[in-house]
């Protein structure tokens, strides 16, 4: 599986974005699909996460409520609503997929992902 994100920029604070992510190759029903996010000088950080088959969703505590994270299976799409944005969501952004499925806590463990699409990178201006 190759993914593709895209949809990022720049933005002022208070603003939405919608965050993209195409798969390309077979997305098995057992997958589930998440977003990570890296700041400059931190590591990378877990945001969200959908099971593929179900759609269940996992979120981490800092985007509760603010990010949405959603799918259409037909079109191998992930998407990643981010409302309310702050300066401090300023990050490149990525989409991953994991063979393990929505397994919590494994879910929010970025080496328990199998494949990575390449970042898209969301700067929020206050």
């Amino acid at each position: 599986v190759q993914l593709q994100a895209y949809g990022g920029g720049l933005v002022q604070a208070g603003n939405s974005l919608r965050l993209s992510c195409r798969g390309f190759g077979r997305i098995f029903r057992g997958y589930a699909m998440g977003w990570f996010r890296q700041a400059p000088g931190k590591d990378r950080e877990f945001l969200a996460a959908i099971s593929w088959s179900s759609g269940s969703t996992y979120y981490a505590d800092s985007v509760k409520g603010r990010f949405a994270i959603s799918k259409v299976n037909a079109e191998n799409m992930l998407f990643l609503q981010m409302n309310s944005l702050r300066p401090e969501d300023t990050a490149v952004y990525y989409c991953a997929a994991n063979g393990q499925g929505l397994v919590v806590p494994v879910i929010t463990q970025q080496s328990t992902y199998n494949y990575w699409g390449r970042g898209t990178q969301v700067t929020v201006s206050s």
